[in-house]
């Protein structure tokens, strides 16, 4: 699977700069950033509708979209697949492939702990806002969830 994402990112590389009327990478990167989450974010939506109405046939074609345009905001942010791969491997050797690191704080083996990147180093790289953020462990996102009538916020 990695071959065909780094296959794709190569291509969409190689598009950013055609034609915008033809081409349509070239098309999101002259649109920038805000339209190529608002696209990613659209496709997230009917995998997800997809999978819930069991039509899988759908969900396979709206994955290959989402995974699409994903790419295609990986390129603008400057973000290369082997970086989420090396960071999926990361989180293998904390956790196993198959969980998600949990947003909460996880105590850690003081040996995996090292590979974390410190609360002062994110403040050099990141947005001072982001970075309190993310560099504190207690801080919590607001979760949103979908429901069929209507959507509301939880704590």
């Amino acid at each position: 699977m990695s071959d065909s994402l780094e296959r794709l990112y190569e291509a969409v590389i190689a598009a950013k700069d055609l034609d915008p009327a033809t081409s349509r990478t070239a098309r999101l990167f002259q649109r920038g950033p805000s339209k190529m989450a608002k696209k990613l974010a659209e496709e997230a939506i009917e995998v997800v509708i997809d999978a819930v109405n069991g039509n899988t046939e759908a969900v396979v074609r709206e994955s290959a979209d989402l995974l699409y345009n994903l790419t295609v905001l990986w390129a603008a942010a400057g973000v290369k697949p082997e970086d989420v791969w090396r960071e999926m491997e990361r989180r293998e050797e904390m956790l196993g492939i198959a969980e998600k690191l949990p947003k909460a704080a996880v105590k850690m083996p003081k040996v995996l702990a090292s590979k974390a990147l410190p609360a002062k180093a994110l403040s050099k790289t990141l947005p001072k806002e982001l970075s309190k953020a993310t560099a504190s462990p207690a801080v919590r996102r607001r979760i949103v969830a979908l429901e069929a009538r209507s959507s509301r916020k939880r704590h």
